[in-house]
C-alpha cells in the first residue's frame, strides 16, 4: 500500500474533533436546544485532564459525564472545554482537552462519536502527528462493548449511529 504523506486519517480525526468543539461551543453560547444532551467519555488521567482527587479516585480510568439540565460555566477554547458539575452534591469544575475524549453521544438524536483509545491516550493537548497510524472516519454503528466485531458491527444500546476511528485502520 502506498504511504499516505496527507495524513487523511489524521485530518479526518481532527475534523470530527472539531464537530465536538463547535457543539460544545453553541452550548455554551446559547444553552442545548430542544431535547439535546451529550454523554462525554474522557480518560481522566490524560494530559490535560482536571478532576478533584476525589473524583479521579472514583473514576482512575475514564470518566462519562451527561450535559444536560445542571451544568454550568462551560467555557470551550480551541483545545479543551471546561465545565461545571455537581457530583453526590458536590459541586466540580473539571477541564478537558479534546484529545482526551474517547466518545461522544447525543442520544436524542441518536448521533455520536467515538475515538480509539490509543489515539486518545497518547496524545498531548496540542495538535501532533501520532507516531502510530491512526484509523480513518467513516460512519458506521457502533458495538455494544461486550459483542465488539470489527467485521460485524453491533448496534449500540440507544441505536445510535456512531464514528468509529477503528474500523477502517490502515494495513
Amino acid at each position: 500500500m502506498a504511504t499516505d504523506h496527507i495524513r487523511y486519517d489524521v485530518l479526518a480525526r481532527d475534523a470530527l474533533r472539531g464537530v465536538l468543539r463547535r457543539v460544545l461551543a453553541d452550548a455554551a453560547e446559547h444553552g442545548l436546544p430542544g431535547e439535546h444532551h451529550f454523554f462525554i467519555t474522557f480518560l481522566s488521567t490524560a494530559d490535560g485532564v482536571k478532576l478533584s482527587p476525589r473524583l479521579l479516585a472514583q473514576y482512575p480510568e475514564e470518566m462519562t459525564i451527561i450535559l444536560q439540565h445542571q451544568f454550568w460555566d462551560l467555557v470551550v477554547t480551541e483545545d479543551r472545554f471546561e465545565v461545571g458539575l455537581s457530583f453526590s452534591g458536590i459541586p466540580e469544575r473539571l477541564v478537558v482537552p479534546f484529545a482526551a475524549i474517547k466518545s461522544f453521544l447525543d442520544p436524542s438524536v441518536q448521533f455520536g462519536l467515538q475515538f480509539e483509545p490509543s489515539e486518545t491516550a497518547t496524545e498531548a493537548p496540542t495538535a501532533k502527528l501520532p507516531a502510530a497510524p491512526a484509523a480513518s472516519a467513516l460512519p458506521v454503528p457502533a458495538p455494544e462493548p461486550a459483542a465488539e466485531s470489527k467485521d460485524e458491527p453491533a448496534k449500540t444500546s440507544e441505536g445510535a449511529e456512531v464514528v468509529r476511528l477503528d474500523r477502517f485502520r490502515k494495513k
